[in-house]
């Protein structure tokens, strides 16, 4: 009777500790999923891009540094790794962005051009999806990062070297609150 007993609470650890480790795994495989979500978009924004600066840069030949400064940041958000150095390197580009649009403001021929207004529109339908891609990274290395850390899955990531993963942090700036002056 003791060794039944003894092998049902064997078979039931090894059952738990299989389902744990089953579970870990596809949690991590979410967040590879999810960073990779992200990937598809940033090379969608990372095409768009060359494609308007091409567009603008024979309205735009006084303002060659901005265009220059696009370039600049695309190229190494392409070429960063990492969710902390991707985050930066897409902060860059961002401000670099938005310079341009300010710039494309300033010419209302090149604003009304169809091409121009075609680009923007996917450059902020890709932005959106992007945000959503990096929202869903975060929640899923919340749900990985809180399984390894809580008792008793812990102890199966310890025994496995799960590790905890990266947020896709906002650069500070996109923190702060935003002034609104109505005067």
């Amino acid at each position: 009777m003791g060794t039944v007993v003894a092998l049902v609470v064997l078979g039931a650890i090894v059952l738990w500790m299989a389902a744990s480790y089953n579970g870990l795994v596809r949690l991590r495989n979410q967040v590879k999923n999810a960073w990779y979500q992200i990937d598809v978009q940033l090379k969608r924004r990372y095409d768009l891009i060359p494609n308007l600066v091409e567009t603008v840069k024979d309205y735009m030949s006084y303002e060659q540094e901005t265009l220059e400064k696009v370039i600049k940041a695309r190229n190494m958000a392409i070429n960063a790794s990492g969710a902390k150095k991707q985050a930066e390197a897409e902060n860059m580009l961002t401000g670099a962005l938005k310079s341009l649009f300010a710039v494309v403001e300033r010419y209302p021929e090149l604003k009304s051009n169809e091409n121009v207004q075609r680009l923007m529109e996917e450059l902020t339908a890709t932005e959106n999806k992007i945000s959503f891609a990096r929202q869903f990274y975060n929640d899923s290395v919340y749900r990985y990062n809180t399984r390894i850390q809580v008792v008793p899955t812990n102890i199966i990531a310890s025994m496995f070297n799960f590790k905890p993963q990266e947020f896709f942090e906002a650069p500070g700036e996109e923190r702060e609150a935003v002034r609104v002056d109505l005067r």
